[in-house]
């Protein structure tokens, strides 16, 4: 017997608006799916099933690094293209890694850090 996953699970200020941005990288649908008083969660579900994003209202702000973080590949553009994307939809560069281990760290609109990988890497099928 095991568990699977079915979040995975992001705490921010504004759970509609980092939804919606990665909803714009990923190209899933963002939905609300509940609220309350002290806020609404917010999911983006992938088609074809898997864990989906699930983006929760916390009232403390971000203090340190995340301990876990999401690694983006471009899919049917180079590097490059993908972090000007990003950058235009709402992300900033952190730490541009390329020189010396190819990927570059960036911040999602809430301040959660991801990292871009290099051109070529794809997940394992």
């Amino acid at each position: 017997m095991s568990s699977f996953i079915v979040n995975i699970t992001v705490d921010c200020a504004d759970p509609e608006r980092v939804a919606r941005f990665w909803a714009a990288v990923t190209g899933w649908p963002a939905t609300r799916e509940w609220g309350d008083e002290s806020g609404d969660e917010y999911a983006v579900t992938p088609a074809a099933g898997g864990p989906r994003l699930y983006f929760v209202p916390v009232p403390e702000p971000k203090t340190a690094k995340n301990r876990v973080h999401l690694d983006v590949a471009p899919g049917d553009r180079g590097q490059d293209e993908e972090i000007a994307r990003l950058t235009a939809i709402g992300a900033s560069v952190v730490s541009d890694r390329r020189p010396d281990i190819g990927w570059v760290i960036m911040s999602d609109p809430g301040g959660n850090e991801f990292c871009v990988e290099p051109d070529g890497v794809h997940p394992a099928t």
